[in-house]
């Protein structure tokens, strides 16, 4: 399945693997119909800003900073999508330059991730990998997933 038994605990987890991870974890629980790029953008903005809060009430100094320079970062990415609405996947109307600079966005904050966890002595590809095995007990692939009429995402039998 998408387990960390599957990886040699002491390799690196690649971005290949995490993204097919990924992929199978939303196929599994017919997730790509929710996975928009709008609606995965807002949720990196709901996660970023616990993590700010958190960090900010917990640390001061370098990993402060690294956090604030991460939700700057976001932001950047966010003004991209602004006032776009809902994309299609694959951003197939979108002009190669800005596919480029969306990607250049998308590393810095990949980047400040990576530059946090380490600071933190996290590892980040593993961490991944055991955090996508609690959502699989969290989210079973044998439950229905269907939208209220808030648009929340609602588990079922």
């Amino acid at each position: 399945m998408t387990g960390i038994q599957e990886a040699d605990h002491h390799q690196s987890v690649s971005l290949d693997l995490l993204k097919q991870k990924m992929a199978d974890f939303a196929k599994e629980r017919d997730w790509d119909r929710f996975h928009s790029p709008r609606n995965l953008l807002l949720a990196l903005v709901y996660i970023l800003s616990e993590l700010y809060v958190c960090l900010l009430v917990c640390f001061k100094g370098t990993l402060a900073m690294i956090v604030h320079m991460q939700v700057g970062e976001v932001g950047e990415l966010s003004e991209i999508f602004q006032w776009k609405g809902e994309v299609p996947r694959g951003l197939s109307d979108w002009k190669e330059e800005e596919k480029v600079h969306l990607g250049e966005e998308l590393s810095d904050v990949l980047l400040y991730l990576v530059r946090l966890s380490d600071i933190c002595g996290v590892d980040l590809g593993k961490a991944a990998l055991r955090k996508v095995e609690l959502n699989a007990i969290k989210y079973p692939a044998s439950k229905q997933y269907t939208t209220d009429s808030d648009g929340a995402v609602k588990m079922s039998d």
